[in-house]
């Protein structure tokens, strides 16, 4: 019994910190978008296509990266300042894997890995990569459908509809607006972060608490023994010890390279899940969206996670060598192999 309050006290306190600095972090730029973004700039430069609006939201984290444990709170602060649904959609979920850090820690996680004689960093680098913008980009297209007839006042809560355009004579620049003194605008910054910190950091302790509970009954070699015998049922199941686990997507792929013995399928799903949805999002998720949209992303991520990595499951076989070049010995390990 001691044992495991204490491991839960540590599941629970190391999920905690690694997220709060990006929660800090994401408060603090939703404060700064809040205060200096001009509204009519994002509806100005986004594109009026659905598909394209949704592809630029699922390429956006290669400009703005930012971890899943922080992102929630900027793209709230983006809705209200009139980005189109589908984008934010997509840039939340693409976000914190379409992110230089992320990418980088999978290769290195991965690069002394093989099959075949050939290396697969860069492979899990690029399939992850893909599947994260395909799978959000589409998850952002189904949402803008759904969402034509009833608007989004069905799918977003009160704090996160946009505000209502300012004039246009005054936004156009035709009646200068007064500038703000320096001090009102810090003062602004730290109270909408403040704001954002508070509300957020609820959930994400809840979260916290559902994800310790639930890894006190996960055990490694388990996971890895039904890899082995029965490789197509370790995809679904790495995809709920991701949703459970509530790991960092910049830390994530260290934690799937050591599953030695499992299939790059399950692995990837893990990958592409965590970052996706997760215990923690989802308590996150209620402060931005209804419980419609909640559904809408969790069956669209789930079966696209699942169906794509079925997919790589039956047809992979590694397309890439790194680039530079072998000075650390490769490690051939078990890939799980085809059934």
């Amino acid at each position: 019994m001691v044992d495991q309050i204490r491991d839960f006290l540590l599941t629970f306190s190391s999920i905690l910190w690694e997220a709060m600095p990006f929660i800090v972090l994401g408060a603090l730029i939703a404060g700064i978008l809040e205060e200096f973004l001009p509204q009519h700039w994002i509806t100005k430069f986004m594109p009026k296509n659905p598909l394209l609006s949704a592809a630029v939201g699922g390429a956006l984290g290669l400009i703005f990266p930012m971890c899943e444990c922080g992102i929630v709170v900027v793209m709230r602060r983006l809705l209200k300042k009139g980005l189109p649904l589908s984008c934010c959609i997509a840039y939340m979920l693409a976000g914190p894997i379409l992110n230089v850090v992320v990418l980088l820690s999978t290769y290195y996680a991965f690069k002394t890995h093989e099959i075949d004689g050939q290396k697969i960093g860069f492979d899990m680098v690029i399939l992850r990569a893909g599947l994260g913008f395909l799978i959000a980009t589409t998850t952002g297209v189904i949402v803008y459908l759904l969402s034509r007839k009833s608007g989004p006042a069905s799918f977003v809560t009160l704090s996160a509809m946009p505000k209502p355009a300012l004039l246009p004579m005054v936004e156009d620049g035709a009646i200068p607006a007064k500038p703000k003194p320096l001090t009102k605008r810090l003062s602004n910054i730290s109270s909408t972060a403040l704001h954002d910190f508070m509300d957020i950091t609820v959930f994400l302790i809840l979260g916290a608490i559902l994800a310790a509970c639930a890894k006190l009954y996960l055990q490694a070699g388990t996971i890895e023994s039904i890899s082995q015998e029965q490789p197509v049922v370790a995809i679904p199941l790495m995809m709920l010890v991701a949703v459970l686990m509530c790991l960092c997507s910049e830390a994530d792929a260290f934690v799937a390279a050591s599953f030695t013995k499992m299939h790059v399928s399950a692995k990837l799903a893990f990958l592409v899940l965590g970052p996706m949805l997760d215990l923690k999002l989802l308590m996150m998720f209620t402060r931005v969206f209804r419980a419609k949209l909640i559904g809408i992303i969790v069956v669209c991520t789930i079966t696209q996670v699942f169906l794509w990595s079925m997919i790589v499951h039956h047809t992979y076989r590694p397309f890439s060598e790194s680039l530079l070049g072998s000075g650390t010995p490769a490690v051939t390990v078990n890939e799980g192999g085809k059934p």
